[in-house]
């Protein structure tokens, strides 16, 4: 099956409520100021969802970050020309 790369078509998703689930998510999006139930639903999972995605991209970002550190400290290379020269011109500064 080919994906739909076209952003502006719609998919349905339908979800099965206990009643006492729907008059409380009802009341929610009437105080809220919601047009409808739909809109709510999918406006609060739509952000829910980003802030999931969001929070496991960054403690991925971490995680690589972490691994690329302890990598590069616990090495056994010799430093470069840059770093060399960077650590004679702070010596330097600081004398």
């Amino acid at each position: 099956m080919k994906p739909n790369t076209n952003r502006t078509s719609s998919a349905r998703f339908d979800a099965r409520l206990t009643v006492e689930q729907k008059e409380m998510f009802e009341r929610a999006a009437l105080l809220l100021g919601y047009k409808s139930l739909s809109e709510f639903i999918i406006q609060t999972v739509h952000q829910r969802a980003k802030n999931a995605i969001e929070e496991n991209e960054k403690i991925l970002a971490s995680q690589r970050d972490a691994d690329l550190f302890f990598e590069s400290i616990l090495s056994d290379h010799s430093p470069n020309e840059a770093l060399i020269a960077a650590a004679e011109k702070y010596k330097k500064s600081i004398k």
